[in-house]
């Protein structure tokens, strides 16, 4: 029964909540669709972690989509030793970079007292969550090698009966409970989406594609 809970009901609850959430949050406040950037608060490791987090976390958020949409074709260009090695190093390097820079911008929320008071509740959240997938993400590379195969005979099997509406658990069910922590976790970051600045992701890069260029302005008063 608790399997059936996590990996069959909670996916589905998790993805209405996304889906219903954010297309309510647009409706009603489009213009709430933004990172809220800190930048002006502090520069330096803001730079550093955004930079290390998402060079690492895109490239490996895409692999991840591939292996669920063309399995096969993963699977073919991971089909030799060669190209099995080059993905595992490729991927535990992703995941490094990632992982600092996830860290660089949880410390950086800590340390400073400004954007502490700035940080809502649901940011600690989306902090820590998206720290921890990306560790419980590194922990299954550096421990259960060769995940570009195993992972196509195990999670894309599941995710594809969801999809059909044809749940099949037991593709996972049997995995190790780092395996499970990861994918429930991503299902969790997805529901919390609409609530929180990661609703952003929505809508990279397409608005940037054909709006038009934006002009900053910086005015001061005059000291009479």
């Amino acid at each position: 029964m608790l399997d059936l809970m996590l990996f069959v009901v909670f996916p589905y609850v998790a993805l209405a909540i996304g889906i219903v959430g954010t297309i309510y949050r647009y409706r009603t406040n489009q213009y709430s669709f933004t990172s809220l950037s800190s930048q002006f608060l502090e520069n330096d490791l803001q730079f550093w972690g955004s930079t290390l987090w998402h060079y690492g976390i895109l490239p490996t958020t895409f692999i991840h989509l591939a292996g669920f949409a063309i399995p096969k074709v993963m699977f073919a260009l991971h089909s030799t030793p060669e190209t099995l090695y080059l993905a595992e190093v490729a991927g535990k390097i992703l995941g490094i970079m990632a992982l600092v820079g996830a860290g660089i911008l949880l410390y950086r929320r800590l340390t400073s007292s400004k954007l502490r008071a700035i940080t809502t509740p649901v940011d600690w959240i989306i902090l820590s969550l998206l720290f921890g997938q990306v560790f419980f993400g590194l922990i299954l590379a550096f421990v259960y090698r060769w995940g570009a195969t195993w992972f196509i005979h195990t999670s894309t099997p599941w995710i594809a009966s969801l999809t059909v509406f044809q749940p099949a658990p037991q593709f996972v069910t049997a995995l190790p409970l780092s395996h499970k922590i990861h994918f429930l976790a991503g299902f969790l970051l997805f529901a919390l989406m609409p609530f929180s600045r990661l609703v952003h992701i929505v809508t990279f890069p397409f608005s940037y594609m054909w709006r038009r260029f934006q002009l900053v302005i910086w005015t001061r008063r005059r000291v009479s």
